[in-house]
């Protein structure tokens, strides 16, 4: 039997998507507000599914309050109230922070602190209308 469990959490974070090749104008035109000169943020919801068997005596496949805090020291501490683009040292800088992108990333922050389950999904709600889903 396998049971999928969903942490959800939140955070609020600046980029900026640039590619200085580019003109300002092409950056503009492909990018949109998300090329902004002076950065803009967005509040992101983050999504961490995780699935296993439950435990025969607690029913838990991973305890919420753990995954919670998994999340907060492996993803959140790092991006929340952050600029994806100079401040987070596990976001490679020739990577563009986009939605895309950082669900690969989170994943990879948290894939091998799981032990007594797997990671299934990391879905990240950049707006209400765009997110994005990573299953590895």
């Amino acid at each position: 039997m396998i049971v999928y469990l969903t942490r959800k959490e939140r955070f609020n974070a600046a980029h900026k998507l640039w590619v200085t090749e580019w003109s300002e104008e092409k950056n503009i035109e492909v990018f949109g507000k998300c090329a902004n000169v002076n950065w803009h943020g967005h509040n992101y919801v983050l999504e961490v599914t995780v699935k296993g068997t439950p435990d025969p005596q607690t029913g838990f496949i991973f305890d919420a309050k753990e995954l919670s805090k998994l999340i907060k020291e492996e993803v959140l501490d790092h991006l929340d109230h952050r600029n994806l683009n100079l401040d987070v040292k596990f976001i490679p800088f020739n990577i563009q922070p986009t939605t895309e992108n950082l669900v690969v990333i989170i994943w990879n922050q948290l894939e091998s602190k799981l032990t007594t389950c797997k990671l299934h999904c990391v879905k990240l709600q950049e707006t209400e209308n765009i997110s994005a889903e990573y299953y590895g």
